[in-house]
């Protein structure tokens, strides 16, 4: 289907940059940048239990994330860093069956410093159901999530580029939720589960592929043909979105 617009003037663009440029050259007048200190690695991992239900819970200040499937325990992570205080926090506790695991960036965005690197490379249990809490400030996402059982997806970015995979074969329906910043995102969908909900834009284009459009709300073919729906929540910001089903 053609590109969906969301842009009417683009003197908005243009008022819009011009106005971010002018409150960043305002809030760095007068800072000295110092550079980062040296490339720390980390790692960590947790060991599955008895936990039925996992709710995972990732906030980021600044940095790149990537999550992928494929450990036998329930999370396996590696960190490199190069300011000390950003050492992640990682943290696991289980009651009734639910766990709830939570990695966090201590400390500030440290935006003084130059030449920072942020990375955090997660693995996670195919098998284990999981419900996703996504809280980036500045940086990029790479999240293969297709792969994993997927209970519920909420995310939410700053700055950045989002690439988020759910292809796969669902058991279950889950509730998508995404509300972004400044950044493209591309979103690809599965066909083999009902795809129904809305996108709607802020500054930039919507573009669909193997969707239907109905004004801000989206399907595939697979709806109601399929036990399984992934009902979507998507609200851009400042870029262009992308959302591509079953390629």
């Amino acid at each position: 289907m053609p590109a969906v617009s969301s842009l009417s003037n683009g003197g908005k663009v243009k008022h819009f940059i011009g106005g971010m440029a002018l409150a960043i050259g305002l809030a760095c007048a007068g800072c000295s940048f110092r550079p980062a200190g040296p490339l720390q690695h980390d790692s960590k991992d947790v060991d599955r239990d008895n936990a039925e239900f996992v709710r995972v819970n990732l906030n980021m200040r600044a940095g790149d994330l990537r999550i992928d499937p494929g450990t036998d325990k329930l999370a396996s992570a590696t960190f490199d860093y190069n300011v000390a205080e950003w050492k992640p926090e990682v943290t696991y506790s289980s009651s009734a069956g639910v766990g709830s695991l939570t990695i966090t960036q201590p400390g500030h965005s440290s935006s003084h410093l130059s030449n920072t690197r942020n990375d955090w490379n997660i693995r996670l249990n195919q098998g284990v159901p999981l419900e996703f809490h996504v809280h980036m400030g500045a940086g990029d996402a790479n999240l293969n999530l297709g792969g994993l059982t997927l209970q519920r997806v909420e995310l939410e970015m700053g700055a950045g580029d989002l690439n988020m995979d759910l292809r796969g074969s669902p058991k279950t329906s889950y509730d998508l939720k995404i509300r972004g910043g400044a950044g493209d995102a591309t979103i690809n969908l599965p066909d083999s589960a009902g795809v129904d909900g809305t996108a709607t834009g802020g500054i930039g284009d919507i573009s669909v592929a193997g969707l239907h459009q109905d004004g801000h709300r989206y399907y595939n073919d697979a709806l109601g043909k399929s036990n399984v729906t992934i009902h979507m929540d998507i609200q851009a910001g400042v870029g262009d979105l992308h959302l591509i089903s079953g390629k």
